[in-house]
């Protein structure tokens, strides 16, 4: 419909048409009935006639007939062309080939220089080696048989002599030591060297000394003990129920009400002082709307750039 201004909707929005509608006057079909490939159940299909086994059969291969690699060719007799060949290498040959003296030798054994090049090695010969002659040594010593006897209390068993007998006194070590010290004191002269002089700390003199009396010693006083204890005459009393074991008697009874009754109020200017009421409570705007609106209002928000943050 025209807008107040002579323009119609479509005008409005900037379309040029309104959209069509392909599915008017259709028949609804389900998604369950409709078909996965609809483009399989119309017109004329591709029919390959099923999956063909490898036999040896020619309807397993692709092509109807079998078809030979080397069809049309001449037969090659491989002999022949070797002896072409041996015979081509025989030509470039400037001479004719070489052929040893004699066969090749084998060893008889191990151990044979037989069919080597060098022949036989002097240093790895058997044959002995020419030896002075032997010259027998000279007999051995002859002594006496051996004395019997283990040495220990028997004389003249061993091979030297005997030794003879020396006293030694008991007392030796300790005779020579006095004699020593004898002969010392002998050639000492005057008595010992000794400084006149009185020998001193190698440190400084206690610094704590004073030569004044020292003052008296104090007498700790003895603070006196209390060697009795605190006794009460009797056992303190069990309440059984009448303040028995308190120290006053029992209070007297007293007809005091439970609570005090407040007095009454009478009289205007006797009234309950009640506090005005405070200031109630309106929307507040936040601050953030408060600064949106300082910068974008009435004037400016055709002309107003969004920020970037």
């Amino acid at each position: 419909m025209p807008a107040e201004g002579g323009k119609t909707d479509m005008e409005r929005i900037g379309l040029f048409s309104e959209m069509e509608y392909i599915t008017v006057g259709d028949k609804y079909v389900s998604q369950f009935n409709r078909p996965f490939n609809e483009a399989a159940s119309k017109s004329k299909q591709m029919l390959p006639g099923g999956s063909k086994a490898m036999s040896d059969l020619q309807a397993g291969y692709f092509d109807p007939r079998f078809v030979r690699i080397f069809e049309g060719e001449g037969y090659v007799n491989l002999n022949q062309v070797r002896r072409r060949d041996m015979m081509e290498a025989a030509r470039k040959n400037l001479g004719k080939a070489f052929f040893p003296s004699s066969g090749e030798k084998k060893p008889c054994g191990l151990g044979s220089y037989y069919g080597t090049i060098g022949g036989p090695v002097p240093f790895f010969s058997a044959q002995s080696k020419p030896r002075e002659k032997y010259k027998a040594p000279g007999k051995n010593l002859y002594t006496n048989p051996g004395k019997k006897g283990t040495g220990y209390g028997y004389a003249n068993i061993t091979i030297g002599k005997q030794f003879s007998h020396s006293a030694d006194f008991y007392d030796a070590a300790k005779l020579n030591y006095k004699k020593a010290n004898e002969e010392h004191h002998r050639l000492l002269k005057g008595a010992p060297f000794k400084l006149n002089l009185h020998p001193r700390d190698y440190f400084d003199a206690n610094p704590y000394f004073s030569e004044e009396p020292l003052p008296p010693i104090k007498k700790e006083e003895k603070k006196e003990s209390i060697s009795n204890t605190f006794k009460p005459s009797s056992p303190g009393k069990k309440p059984g129920g009448m303040k028995a074991g308190t120290f006053d008697p029992y209070p007297s009874h007293s007809a005091d009400p439970y609570m005090a009754k407040l007095a009454t109020i009478s009289g205007k200017n006797d009234k309950i002082f009640h506090p005005p009421g405070g200031p109630k409570s309106r929307p507040v705007e936040s601050i953030m709307t408060l600064n949106v609106r300082r910068a974008l209002n009435s004037k400016n928000y055709k002309t107003a750039s969004v920020p970037s943050y």
